[in-house]
């Protein structure tokens, strides 16, 4: 990465981060999961989503799964070569999945999944002998990532 720029990979993350949460805000707002997610490729962000798997009523509609497709679409291709995908919860298994088939070298989360996190809280895929393995980064916004799904819950609680 040129560091001419004056940023640092955790200050363009932390920028990342926060547009992924922009999203989650989204689907917040039409009663969904608030998981946002994009993907990124020298720098740009050439795919965008957040979770819809109620309003969709379809089990695969997770951020990252969606992000994922229309990345697909504007590239031409299924491989995502030299791409980062930023989510602001760790991915699950079948977006873990996902994630590995696409080839997406690099994926940087915000707040860890306890009860279906694939990428190290419940299983780790990216420690699985498998044909391609991804670099995880985890953490990044964790706290405000966090905070904003205990909302959600706690409203569709009361």
């Amino acid at each position: 990465m040129d560091k001419s720029n004056n940023f640092s990979e955790t200050d363009i993350d932390i920028s990342f981060m926060r547009e992924a949460m922009s999203l989650a805000k989204g689907a917040e707002e039409i009663d969904e999961v608030p998981v946002g997610a994009l993907v990124v490729k020298d720098g740009v962000v050439i795919a965008r989503a957040f979770n819809t798997r109620e309003t969709s009523k379809c089990a695969t509609h997770h951020a990252e799964v969606l992000a994922i497709e229309e990345a697909c679409r504007v590239l031409g291709g299924w491989r995502l070569i030299g791409c980062t995908l930023y989510v602001t919860m760790e991915p699950c298994a079948m977006c873990a999945g996902a994630i590995i088939n696409a080839r997406i070298p690099r994926v940087v989360y915000g707040t860890k999944d306890i009860r279906f996190g694939a990428f190290g809280s419940l299983i780790d895929l990216s420690g699985v002998p498998l044909n391609h393995k991804p670099e995880i980064v985890g953490g990044v916004l964790e706290d405000e990532c966090r905070e904003m799904l205990r909302e959600y819950f706690k409203k569709k609680r009361s």
